[in-house]
C-alpha cells in the first residue's frame, strides 16, 4: 500500500501511470494516480467546481472529499492530504448511494447556477 504521493505536473494524463505519482493537470482541471492499495487501477479525478477540491500548499496536495472507489473491486477509501493517502474506512452499499445523490445533487446546483449568470449577461 502506498502511504505518501509524489505530485507531477502534467498538461495532459499520460497512458500509463506510475505507482506512486500524483499527476496533476491544472489545465485539464484532473488529477491522476493509481489506486494507493496495490490493485493498479487508474484514478482520475475531476477537480475544480464541479469535482473535488484541490488545494497545493508548498508542494503539497490536498483533495476534499475523500475518495471512495466503490466500483472497483478493491473499494478502497482514502483522502488525500499534503500528498498523504489516510486511509478511511468501508461505507455500506447504502452511504454509497447517499453519497452519489449528493454529488449529483450538487453537480447539478452548479450547472444550473452557472446556466442562471450566463442568461444574465
Amino acid at each position: 500500500m502506498i502511504k505518501k504521493l509524489v505530485v507531477e505536473k502534467v498538461v495532459s494524463m499520460p497512458l500509463s501511470l506510475q505507482e506512486g505519482i500524483l499527476y496533476v493537470s491544472l489545465e485539464n482541471e484532473v488529477v491522476g494516480h493509481l489506486c494507493p492499495c496495490g490493485c493498479a487501477n487508474k484514478i482520475l479525478i475531476r477537480i475544480g467546481k464541479a469535482g473535488w477540491q484541490y488545494t497545493e500548499v508548498k508542494g503539497e496536495v490536498t483533495l476534499f472529499p475523500s475518495l471512495g472507489n466503490w466500483d472497483l473491486p478493491c473499494r478502497s477509501h482514502y483522502w488525500i492530504r499534503k500528498n498523504k493517502i489516510r486511509w478511511s474506512g468501508d461505507w455500506t452499499d447504502e452511504e454509497i448511494e447517499e453519497g452519489r445523490q449528493s454529488d449529483i445533487e450538487k453537480k447539478r446546483q452548479y450547472f444550473e447556477d452557472l446556466s442562471r449568470q450566463k442568461q444574465k449577461k
